[in-house]
């Protein structure tokens, strides 16, 4: 079975809506576009290259697809050849085609085609960003690990990486680090499911 890892930014207050650039996705009004550029330093350059470096094929929805395509063609850098000569699988119901090279449309059902996905061959499958694709994946269970980066910021509106439709899970934190500019990276593994108990007097070490 094929690992699935979700890459994504989130605020302080979960909103993982638009954190690129201005034009990224104003839906529902936002207009903080563009929040997480200013934490972008040479730490999480590396962070992003390690983590293509180690891909095998991405995944990706519409909005996502149509700005890596329009930015990363013919890219040079570590970051952008590697996402060039991945196989790029793009999840969408109102695309046609998919013109950036080694990509392929995905048709039907989505939970269904990354389902397939990850039972063939091949190493990792990464989300990076594709806030609505990670939605019916956390709705259907799919996401083996998360990459987050939570910057030190608060904006109060805005869409939540975990909305109101994700699969109660537990998680096992792999490991953090924390860059120069604030931001907490921290990855997290499925662990099974969400424990219970109680908190009180009678709580060992209490």
């Amino acid at each position: 079975m094929r690992k699935l890892t979700v890459m994504v930014w989130t605020t302080l207050d979960g909103v993982a809506q638009a954190p690129g650039g201005p034009d990224e996705d104003s839906g529902s009004g936002f207009v903080h576009g563009g929040w997480a550029a200013p934490y972008v330093d040479r730490r999480i350059l590396d962070v992003a290259t390690a983590m293509v470096t180690r891909a095998s094929a991405m995944l990706m929805g519409r909005t996502s697809y149509e700005i890596f395509a329009g930015a990363w063609p013919g890219a040079d850098d570590p970051i952008g050849a590697r996402l060039n000569a991945l196989p790029k699988y793009v999840a969408s119901t109102t695309l046609d085609s998919v013109a950036w090279e080694n990509s392929t449309l995905l048709t039907g059902d989505v939970a269904e085609a990354v389902r397939e996905l990850k039972q063939g061959d091949g190493g990792e499958i990464q989300v990076h960003g594709s806030l609505g694709l990670v939605q019916t994946l956390l709705t259907h269970d799919l996401v083996d690990e998360f990459l987050i980066m939570v910057a030190p910021v608060v904006l109060g509106t805005g869409k939540r990486l975990f909305g109101d439709g994700a699969f109660p899970a537990g998680l096992r934190l792999v490991g953090t680090m924390t860059s120069g500019n604030g931001v907490v990276v921290s990855t997290y593994a499925r662990d099974g499911k969400v424990q219970y108990g109680e908190v009180g007097p009678k709580t060992e070490n209490w």
